[in-house]
């Protein structure tokens, strides 16, 4: 049977990456890990990934992508990549859960009934929470994915592993991968493929305000 494959895009965090999924087992992945590298860097790795695979967009199933919480300036940017790409091509948009691919992924190294938490900056006060378990090598969340005070976290990681940027801001695992992003919109995704491009908006989770300096 010819599968067509899924073209995942991650860039919620400093990863700005893509992957062509046919499966597990097949699968061409490009990941840069730059900051601020995203605009400049996401169409040539995005076209250097469907090359590799030896593919065009036209021969894709649909475009997964990362949709938060995470920056606010990568998602926009996957966002905007994604619906262009997408347009020009009729194909459906899968959005997908950053914290529950990076679960995924997690739960492919950790121990079956381990538990988890993912904890991302939002800014120096708060930051993105979930605690997760695993069980049959997949995830189920423990507590659900919330907004926290910094101050919270050591009382509420304890006994716990802990991934992402609010403890070490050089965690590998602070955005999940774009292989991963594939998997899930594989595996859980069928629901949430769309072609209503114009009501797509990434999962931000929290108001994006500017502050202004002081006068």
């Amino acid at each position: 049977m010819n599968i067509k494959p899924i073209l995942a895009i991650e860039t919620s965090g400093n990863l700005c990456g893509a992957a062509v999924y046919f499966d597990h087992s097949k699968y061409f992945e490009i990941i840069v890990n730059l900051k601020n590298s995203h605009s400049e860097m996401l169409f040539d790795v995005v076209d250097k990934t469907l090359n590799y695979a030896g593919i065009e967009l036209r021969d894709l199933e649909c475009i997964a992508v990362s949709s938060g919480p995470g920056s606010f300036t990568g998602l926009r940017i996957g966002y905007s990549a994604v619906k262009g790409l997408a347009l020009g091509c009729s194909l459906p948009v899968c959005p997908v859960p950053t914290f529950e691919a990076l679960a995924l992924q997690l739960s492919a190294v950790l121990f079956d009934g381990a538990d988890f938490i993912i904890a991302n900056k939002v800014n120096v006060e708060e930051v993105y929470y979930a605690r997760f378990h695993i069980k049959s090598n997949n995830y189920i969340f423990a507590e659900k994915l919330q907004i926290i005070n910094i101050s919270e976290l050591p009382e509420k990681s304890k006994g716990f592993s802990v991934f992402g940027n609010a403890i070490n801001k050089n965690n590998e695992f602070s955005a999940p991968s774009p292989l991963y992003v594939a998997e899930w919109c594989n595996l859980y995704g069928a629901e949430y493929k769309t072609f209503n491009y114009d009501f797509l908006e990434p999962n931000y989770f929290k108001n994006f305000i500017v502050k202004e300096p002081p006068k």
